[in-house]
């Protein structure tokens, strides 16, 4: 038995999806597709079915019949991984500096889909948190504090229809689960810049957030942090803003 034959078909069309992009990017141009699948070693027919495929989900793109390139779809995974990389890059040493200055967990979230998920931490055992949410971790959006920022950036709509995807479910007596609750205290941050967790994930637990931004003045990560309830000092937030605005400083960001 060749040690092709012992791959799952799953497994051996991805490897040939991969080896398609591969080809894709070793050209500037489009490229015609008999000339794709003679390099990728692929009979016509077959690599036709795989770059349509790959065409639905936009990794690859058909400027014209019978012509291909990469896609749209990679330059915006690329992009949210390099983002990911530099933001936390920028962000670890001020992360350090302000757990120095609260002994509280300060947390780096990014906005993924309909949740967030916690990339960085900076913490000690010192900080009295019995729960605390790992790194790579995942909430969702109007149950945090960082992500009741991204939901204050998006428009009316989109809120709403996120509203409608999730339900808006609950996990502990004070999260908010209606949608004129969830917009009014959206009005909030938008007035106030910044926004707040009441034990509206895990009870006992209370969290401040302040967003970062990137060089085009987009919101694309919150800094936060957590604490126990009765621990959390309002005093930490023009710190924590100065830190949110020193990383997106770092980032390239600069007030208009």
């Amino acid at each position: 038995m060749s040690k092709s034959d012992d791959k799952s078909p799953t497994i051996q069309v991805l490897e040939r999806a991969f080896h398609l992009l591969d080809v894709l990017a070793s050209y500037p141009d489009p490229v015609p597709l008999k000339q794709i699948a003679e390099q990728a070693g692929l009979h016509p027919s077959t690599a036709h079915r795989i770059l349509n495929d790959l065409t639905i989900g936009r990794f690859v793109d058909r400027p014209e019949a019978g012509s291909y390139r990469l896609g749209m779809r990679l330059l915006e995974l690329g992009n949210l991984v390099k983002a990911r990389l530099d933001v936390r890059d920028a962000a670890l040493g001020p992360m350090r500096e302000l757990h120095k200055l609260t002994h509280q967990p300060v947390n780096l979230s990014m906005r993924q889909g309909d949740e967030i998920v916690y990339i960085e931490r900076a913490y000690s055992e010192r900080s009295g948190m019995q729960v605390v949410r790992a790194i790579g971790g995942r909430a969702p959006l109007h149950l945090t504090s960082v992500g009741k920022l991204f939901l204050a950036a998006d428009d009316p709509a989109r809120v709403r229809a996120y509203a409608a995807r999730t339900g808006l479910a609950g996990h502990t007596r004070n999260s908010i689960t209606e949608l004129p609750a969830l917009e009014r205290e959206l009005a909030r941050v938008n007035q106030q810049g910044t926004a707040r967790d009441d034990e509206e994930l895990e009870l006992g637990v209370r969290c401040m957030a302040a967003g970062i931004r990137d060089d085009q003045g987009n919101l694309i990560a919150g800094l936060s942090i957590s604490a126990p309830a009765d621990r959390l000092e309002e005093a930490w937030m023009d710190r924590l803003k100065a830190t949110a605005m020193q990383i997106s400083s770092a980032l390239g960001y600069r007030p208009s």
